[in-house]
């Protein structure tokens, strides 16, 4: 019942809006051509209709222009195709500001996964108290990553904010007037944005939706489960930032684009009180408390444009001076007001979001390697002699002699104490290794604070492992093993609280092992980790690289945390959010603040209500086992296939991601002209996979390995594993939201294609037993049956690009066939991929 109100009500103010908006359009300023907006439904008619009979890419644009147009030049036809990516890239932003703004009528406060539902459900249950006492210690954290997903320019971005808020009050004329302004406004960089601008698009989130989201939810909970002695710490909700601070990949992030993102955090925070403490003090007027807020503000401009030194203690003294005069002297007049400033302080601190640093785990050996021999001439030793040798030095090295990588690195870890002193610890206090898979690529990174001239106590740091590939996986067991039993390292873990973070790579373990095999890997690491903590008193927490989509590990989060059982640590929820999934999920208020409730109450809900279906019995695991197995073994096969890397070069836009200029990071891990699977980065090989609608990283192998059980007359073995386990239902549901927005037509062409037809069949073929199989097994009679909001929102979206898809692949056939402008069509199949994927919001 509720589903159809909402299935209805989402007609009402999305679909409906969406119609009467997009009409506007016709009278959009473009230059020579006023027609657009007339032609655009002839191409989608003549799309929807051609691949349905099969027709090719080519075909289908041809025969538009020869029934719908006069055009009778190349370059006339280009100039229509480039017009018709320009309408549809803007009607997919006017449809995102739609949805966007019918976001709070479409979602309750009383939903499940709120805190108000939380509440509700546990004071029902007599567990009120039991709620109280997950949250004195319970911290959820999102990171904020720099990956290349995010397509929109500040300017549009400015844009799209307005809309919404036009959209909100139903205002024509100025919705009318902004998709005029979005009509004439570049929707292209023309040029790669560094990665201070990265960091500067994220810290605009930060300032004007983070800090009052976060606020305004830290006094929600608190309200909500006070009862007169009840103290929230201000932990509870955090906020860590990846640009300027990952290097891992991007030779354009130095130690000093580090230092500089750390100033413009620091600067950014000290902005936001600065504005928040305005409006304080325009209620808190009262003798006594003026003037010492008045000297706050001034203490914070200095911070700000005088570079003055200023603490997050000694913002507090001031407030907590001022608060003893309002309770004393003012009848705690406003003192509501003065808390909710005071929160804030406590949360956000100096540093606004936790600054990390992350650099691969090779990249660290060549510095180990580069110092050791500098230092000690070519004596033959192995990690733990080199190790031992280096940490004996008690003073800094000089740097000057050693090539850029290697002096970079090591200047960027002398920084770490300084950049303490000006955020906080909170502001930098992790190390991030990728490709992790020896203890002594841990034990590297603690050499460099010794090397950097670091006495033991001065390193306050984590060191953070990241297990990514199949082989860490399986290895991290072994790693963590013989860390917690290095004496070296027993003491820092000490001096650092007893408490070791281990990040887990869902987006390259998908890309390496397929979508179940990487989860079920992911699943079981944790288990033996959490295990292996506990026997050595170690308060473990996991960090979840999880992208937006389910072939990067994502989905729905809330689903997929609270489905965890007691043999998994949870301390916290700590996981990875990028690009267009930050604009998307987290990219105003009301969503933000929906979605860090529902992050929440799944860790809070994953302790206090016991749930069977949490926990896999014997049975359920061994099954699992079996199909990860079978799984992993036909997604190993396709990776093996001949055709596996000739196809995403040859016949997807892989290779376009990197002339987008979206990111600042290469595409490819690696320097070498030859494209190697290992080195390929897991946002563009899934994005590839996406904008052929085929997402075979969300499904390949899952389907065929339930379609073994059947066929060995075991598949109500499986149905009672979907029935019984929350865990597996919830991989089920988010693969078969992969398969729902895969379009096979579109490339139907390719199957009698002689280099590649066999390989596109064999992704075809699984991706219908997959479908089959899947609907079979939940009953459904449509993908995504569960969830009629995100298939209709799906449903028109992918309408809204289905032309763009036309153009996209008609252009790539154009180049392999090597006819007309090459270069007109590298720049049609470029220019496609910003729509294609901002109208998918998570597809990469």
């Amino acid at each position: 019942m509720i589903h159809d109100q909402r299935a209805e009500k989402f007609r009402q103010i999305v679909e409906n809006k969406f119609q009467i908006y997009n009409s506007l359009f016709m009278s959009l300023p473009y230059d020579k051509m006023t027609n657009i907006g007339m032609l655009l439904p002839f191409l989608c008619e003549e799309s929807k209709i051609g691949y349905d009979q099969g027709k090719t890419p080519v075909e289908i644009v041809e025969e538009f222009f020869k029934n719908h147009t006069d055009l009778e030049t190349e370059e006339q036809k280009l100039e229509l195709l480039f017009k018709i990516i320009q309408y549809i890239e803007r009607q997919v932003v006017l449809f995102d500001s739609i949805e966007d703004a019918a976001f709070p009528g479409l979602h309750s406060e009383s939903d499940s996964g709120t805190v108000t539902n939380l509440y509700e459900r546990s004071f029902h249950d007599h567990k009120l108290e039991k709620v109280r006492e997950k949250l004195k210690d319970f911290t959820v954290k999102v990171v904020f990553t720099a990956h290349p997903t995010q397509f929109y320019p500040s300017s549009v971005q400015r844009i799209i904010h307005d809309l919404r808020k036009a959209i909100t009050d139903d205002s024509i004329t100025n919705i009318d007037t902004l998709l005029q302004q979005l009509g004439k406004t570049p929707f292209v960089n023309k040029e790669k944005p560094t990665p201070i601008d990265e960091a500067l698009s994220i810290i605009h989130y930060l300032r004007y939706v983070y800090y009052d989201t976060i606020g305004e939810l830290f006094t929600k909970i608190r309200k909500t489960f006070d009862n007169g002695h009840f103290n929230l710490h201000e932990d509870i909700i955090q906020l860590g930032f990846w640009p300027g601070g990952d290097r891992d990949g991007n030779p354009f992030v130095t130690a000093a684009v580090t230092k500089r993102v750390s100033e413009e955090l620091r600067t950014a925070i000290l902005k936001s009180y600065y504005g928040n403490l305005k409006d304080v003090r325009r209620r808190l007027s009262f003798r006594g408390v003026s003037e010492i807020l008045t000297q706050l503000s001034n203490e914070l401009y200095s911070a700000i444009f005088r570079n003055e030194k200023i603490t997050t203690e000694d913002i507090l003294t001031r407030l907590n001076d001022v608060e003893k005069i309002l309770v004393s002297q003012h009848n705690s007049l406003f003192l509501d007001l003065l808390q909710n400033f005071r929160d804030r302080v406590k949360i956000f601190g100096t540093h606004f979001a936790t600054l990390d640093i992350r650099q691969d785990s090779r990249i660290h050996q060549k510095v180990i390697d580069d110092v050791f021999a500098k230092l000690f001439g070519d004596i033959e030793a192995d990690h733990i002699e080199k190790f031992n040798k280096l940490i004996e030095i008690s003073e800094k090295i000089d740097t000057d002699s050693y090539d850029e990588i290697v002096s970079d690195t090591l200047i960027n870890v002398a920084q770490i104490k300084e950049i303490q002193e000006s955020n906080g610890v909170r502001g930098m206090n992790r190390y991030i290794i990728s490709n992790s898979d020896a203890v002594k690529d841990v034990m590297n990174v603690y050499a460099f604070f010794k090397i950097s001239g670091y006495q033991d106590e001065e390193i306050k740091m984590d060191i953070v492992p990241l297990f990514e590939t199949m082989e860490g996986l399986a290895n991290a067991e072994n790693v963590m093993n013989e860390l917690y039993r290095n004496p070296v390292y027993q003491k820092h873990l000490e001096r650092r609280g007893n408490q070791q973070t281990i990040m887990l790579g869902f987006s390259d373990g998908t890309k390496d092992g397929g979508y179940l095999k990487a989860n079920w890997e992911i699943y079981k690491a944790k288990e033996v980790l959490t295990q292996l903590s506990e026997e050595n008193g170690i308060k473990v927490i996991f960090f979840d690289g999880r992208g937006g989509p389910p072939a990067r590990g994502g989905g729905k989060t809330h689903d997929f945390y609270a489905s965890q059982g007691k043999t998994i640590a949870n301390n916290k929820i700590e996981l990875t959010i990028q690009g267009q999934t930050i604009t998307s999920i987290f990219g105003n208020k009301e969503q933000a603040k929906y979605n860090f409730e529902q992050l929440l109450t799944a860790g809070v809900e994953n302790d206090v209500f016991k749930n069977s279906k949490k926990d896999l019995t014997e049975k359920e695991r061994a099954l699992i086992i079996e199909l990860a197995d079978i799984s992993y073994k036909k997604y190993s096969d396709l990776k093996a296939h001949a055709m596996f890397v000739p196809y995403l070069q040859e016949m997807s836009t892989l290779e376009y991601y990197g002339k987008t200029n979206i990111g600042s990071r290469p595409s490819k891990r690696g320097g070498d002209s030859e494209l190697k699977f290992e080195d390929l980065r897991a946002i563009p090989f899934v994005g590839s996979w996406s904008q052929l609608k085929q997402n075979v990283p969300g499904f390949f192998g899952f389907g065929f390995a339930m379609q073994q059980m059947k066929e060995q007359g075991r598949f109500n073995e499986v149905i009672d594993l979907y029935k019984g386990s929350d865990f597996f239902k919830t991989l089920v549901l988010n693969s078969m939201m992969s398969m729902n927005k895969s379009y096979f037509p579109l490339t139907y062409y390719i199957k009698n294609n002689p280099k590649f037809g066999e390989f596109w069949n064999v992704l075809f073929t699984e991706y219908n037993l997959s479908k089959d199989i899947m609907l079979e097994l939940t009953g459904f009679k449509l993908l995504q049956q569960e969830d009629p909001l995100s298939r209709k929102s799906v449903k028109i979206r992918e309408k809204i690009v289905l032309p763009l898809l036309s153009i996209q692949q008609y252009a790539l056939m154009k180049i392999q066939k090597g006819e007309g402008n090459k270069e007109a069509y590298e720049k049609l199949v470029t220019r496609s991929l910003f729509g294609n994927i901002n109208a998918s919001r998570n597809s990469a």
